[in-house]
């Protein structure tokens, strides 16, 4: 491990919710392309299986900013366990109702209850700014390694996903992302002396991390994003199996990750100055841009070259997301502020999927990789259009919380980190 990663790791226990972190992700790669994959090979249907994935992250998309809230206010231990439960028994349910061949309707109702998962990420990166806070170097790489881990999770995750559930059984790879949940949440929650200290009611300035009007902007852009992936996981699904290799879907997604996992690390590594304003526009427009290659792919080997080319600019882009998050949202709503750009791409890759299950149902996988298409060039617009607000001076009530000027050194570094 490289000199900056090893550092981060000499604080107690950073080691073991980082890996905790890892298993309570895992099913943010796998649950979504898994109900795809099962109720594809069940129904051949791609309409309902995007429409089920895209309730599924509109459900968590509603769900998320209000379970991180309640973290912030009474502490990820008190939360996260009740709601993963929840979370746990409608999945549960969704496959029972799937296996059973019950009406759609009841697929649909579960699928909004496994809306209560919560936003793992964002718990494990409040962890680190808690540590970290006041040293923006460090946070920087820290970031930076959780979206290493985000992407290993979208590397091994599909693969497990749809690995399961075309060589099992197609309930397989749902519930196995399930037990995943279960375990890195209690797992994460057990490891007291790491958790934030919560923040109770009285300390909040009132109202939602979202008025924040710089969190608006990376909201709505990641919104696109989002678009972007739901739309590439499923058109992927159904390019690979009109050419008859459909289990090579989870290894061609696998490659995407990847890119982004190799452009996470180095970008860890480096030490950029500047303002994250700039490097982020940079970001979500070269994401936009490598979408344009995909509607030339005519086989698997050309696809996944493409999406991999496509995938180095993804986490540069969220590593930045992430520090320009701490920096326009008070650090008593930090967990809610990070959930909220989750939030984001929940709801886009819920359109983006139902989208391009319903292109590809009409008119093939050729014509879906139009829907990403689309999508990137609306983030891109929301990303010119809102760069001002990005770029403008973060107020002091909003950079300490509404605390006062004795944490004002709390805030992250914004001309020399990412």
């Amino acid at each position: 491990m490289p000199s900056p990663y090893r550092a981060i790791f000499a604080a107690p226990g950073t080691l073991g919710f980082s890996a905790a972190g890892f298993f309570g992700r895992m099913p943010l790669a796998m649950m979504g392309i898994g109900v795809v994959t099962m109720v594809s090979q069940m129904t051949g249907r791609y309409g309902l299986a995007g429409a089920l994935s895209a309730t599924l992250a509109m459900a968590a998309a509603v769900m998320g900013p209000q379970v991180s809230r309640m973290v912030d206010r009474y502490g990820q231990r008190r939360v996260l366990r009740p709601v993963t439960l929840v979370a746990a028994a409608a999945v549960a349910g969704l496959l029972v109702c799937a296996q059973q061949r019950l009406p759609d309707w009841t697929l649909f109702v579960f699928a909004a209850g496994a809306g209560c998962v919560p936003s793992m990420g964002s718990m494990v990166r409040a962890r680190w700014a808690a540590i970290y806070r006041g040293s923006g170097r460090q946070l920087h790489t820290a970031y930076s390694w959780e979206s290493i881990v985000d992407e290993v999770c979208f590397i091994f995750g599909p693969i497990v996903s749809i690995g399961l559930s075309t060589a099992w059984f197609p309930e397989a790879g749902p519930l196995v992302a399930g037990v995943f949940l279960v375990t890195g949440v209690f797992w994460l929650t057990s490891q007291r002396a790491t958790e934030p200290a919560p923040h109770p009611k009285e300390h909040h300035t009132g109202g939602s991390a979202l008025r924040s009007p710089g969190l608006q902007v990376l909201v709505t852009a990641f919104v696109a994003t989002g678009a972007i992936f739901g739309a590439v996981d499923v058109v992927t699904v159904a390019f690979a199996e009109e050419r008859g290799h459909k289990a090579a879907a989870s290894l061609v997604l696998a490659v995407y990750a990847l890119g982004s996992c190799l452009a996470g690390a180095v970008f860890g590594l480096v030490h950029l100055r500047g303002k994250p304003s700039t490097r982020w526009l940079v970001g979500v427009c070269a994401m936009a841009v490598s979408m344009i290659p995909l509607q030339l792919a005519g086989s698997l080997p050309f696809l996944a070259v493409a999406l991999f080319v496509a995938g180095l600019a993804i986490a540069p882009t969220m590593v930045t997301t992430m520090a320009l998050v701490e920096q326009h949202v008070p650090r008593t709503q930090l967990t809610e502020g990070m959930t909220w750009t989750s939030t984001g791409l929940a709801v886009g890759v819920a359109l983006g999927s139902s989208a391009a299950g319903w292109v590809v149902d009409a008119s093939g996988a050729g014509a879906g990789y139009a829907v990403p298409v689309v999508a990137g060039a609306l983030a891109a617009a929301v990303a010119f259009l809102g760069y001002r607000r990005l770029a403008e001076p973060v107020t002091a009530e909003v950079a300490t919380g509404g605390r006062g000027e004795d944490d004002r050194h709390l805030r992250t570094d914004d001309e020399h980190v990412a």
